[in-house]
């Protein structure tokens, strides 16, 4: 029984075309490129997954668990991952604070008048716009003051008896009277 099988195989080799056995000897390689291309794809998928979810989270378990899921689902772990993982990673949280960090700081710093919204500086007496005063200088240091301070922080001089001055064309705060301007008849040099 084996000479007969064994004659039948031979016989059968010798009678295959000869395409046939060319086919044979590529389909060997070519399923060889196959196997080993899905390792790789297989093994990068792995990798990014585990270096994309590091960039994303601190979270070692969350870590760990989505490069498993990966591993284990190659092609739906990947696209459940994609679906699931943080939106922004680590690095675009922390440009993002110090964005808003940068912009909460700027708008402090910037100083508007309360009558125009101008912007202003800290060492206006008034505004540039408008004329709304802004500050006022002592009368014995001659610093400048806010203008609800009663008293001089530098030299401690009482400032509620104190007249404010003003100044020319600029306009006044409610209830002070202006110094410049005669309260009644014309004003010098005018002629209406």
């Amino acid at each position: 029984m084996n000479f007969v099988y064994a004659n039948l195989s031979t016989s059968l080799a010798t009678t295959q075309p000869g395409w046939l056995t060319t086919l044979q000897n590529l389909v060997g390689p070519m399923v060889a490129c196959m196997v080993a291309f899905l390792v790789v794809f297989w093994l990068s998928t792995v990798i990014w997954t585990f270096r994309d979810i590091r960039a994303r989270t601190q979270d070692f378990l969350l870590q760990i668990i989505s490069t498993v899921a990966v591993a284990i689902f190659p092609i739906a772990g990947v696209f459940v991952y994609m679906i699931l993982r943080p939106r922004q990673t680590l690095a675009e949280i922390y440009e993002r604070q110090l964005e808003e960090e940068s912009l909460l700081a700027e708008m402090t710093e910037r100083q508007t008048c309360s009558n125009c919204h101008a912007r202003i500086e800290s060492d206006f007496q008034a505004c540039p716009s408008c004329g709304q005063k802004l500050k006022r200088s002592c009368p014995k240091c001659e610093r400048l003051l806010e203008l609800r301070w009663t008293f001089c922080p530098y030299c401690t001089t009482n400032l509620a008896g104190a007249p404010m001055p003003s100044m020319p064309g600029m306009a006044n705060m409610p209830g002070v009277p202006n110094s410049n301007i005669p309260m009644g008849g014309p004003i010098p040099g005018n002629r209406f």
